[in-house]
């Protein structure tokens, strides 16, 4: 479970009964509040019980909502320092704000989205995602709109380093690429919310085939999470100006270089020589 009681909110959202999104919206609009809020003063002032929000934050991973307050008074106060770092006083970014101040906050959201995913991200799991890529025979790469963005840089990557990667953003390219991969293979799909119909149905073809699968996405229970051998989960929010494309895509590309030099530094002698040789190869290209 994330450490961020919020960024927990934020990946669970889409799971809660509609009672449950009432609570959730309402620790993330005004979260200090709950630090002041009694059980029952929460529940009032989401007109429901003092039962359902037990309930609530049970379900959350929590023993109870003493724990759940504790929580977020740690991630208000954790906030409140970095805002002062950035010296902002909120961080969502406002049609009012001035260009220094909407480049701080998004500096604020990206720095903290990058540290509290390298703060969450789960290395056994990344570590078995590194052994199956470096001995994979090829590896699909499925993402869609900024997903695929984060795909196509994972594929250029790998290429460099030698490994023989693809990356697809068409769903029938997608599909029928999956439909020939087999037990040598990896296939590795990037969701930000886990529920695209096409990254979902690419890796479940994989699946059948017996490809190792590797998801990386915003929400550990997600369908693409549930049908994939291994989850690297980013941890990014959304905001007003902030859609999923923009936040998700820093998280990726984080996961990314993660993985990445994790894959050099188990073949570092072999793949440096082909990363320096494909940086000789365009060398002449540049402008002096």
């Amino acid at each position: 479970m994330t450490s961020d009681v919020l960024t927990l909110l934020h990946q669970r959202l889409s799971d809660l009964t509609p009672t449950e999104q009432r609570l959730a919206q309402h620790v993330m609009s005004d979260p200090a509040s709950v630090v002041d809020s009694s059980i029952t003063q929460l529940a009032d002032a989401c007109h429901t019980s003092a039962a359902t929000v037990a309930r609530f934050a049970r379900s959350l991973g929590f023993r109870g909502y003493p724990e759940f307050r504790l929580a977020v008074a740690t991630n208000v106060q954790r906030n409140a320092r970095a805002r002062e770092r950035f010296q902002i006083s909120e961080s969502d970014v406002t049609p009012e704000d001035d260009a220094r101040t909407t480049i701080s906050k998004i500096a604020y959201t990206e720095a903290a989205t990058i540290e509290q995913t390298a703060r969450d991200l789960d290395t056994e799991q990344l570590e078995r995602a590194v052994s199956v890529i470096t001995k994979a025979r090829r590896v699909d790469i499925y993402g869609i709109a900024s997903s695929g963005l984060a795909g196509a840089d994972l594929q250029q990557k790998l290429h460099r380093a030698g490994l023989f990667a693809q990356t697809f953003t068409d769903q029938h390219l997608a599909l029928t690429s999956a439909a020939l991969l087999g037990e040598q293979d990896v296939a590795v799909a990037f969701s930000h919310s886990g529920r695209t119909l096409e990254t979902v149905e690419a890796v479940r073809v994989a699946s059948h085939t017996g490809a190792s699968t590797i998801a990386v996405t915003n929400n550990a229970g997600s369908p693409l999470a549930r049908s994939s051998d291994l989850v690297l989960t980013t941890a990014a929010k959304e905001s007003t100006f902030r859609s999923g494309a923009m936040s998700s895509r820093i998280a990726q590309l984080a996961i990314i270089d993660f993985l990445f030099v994790r894959i050099v530094q188990r073949d570092y002698d072999r793949i440096s020589e082909s990363l320096q040789r494909t940086y000789e190869a365009v060398t002449s290209h540049r402008v002096n």
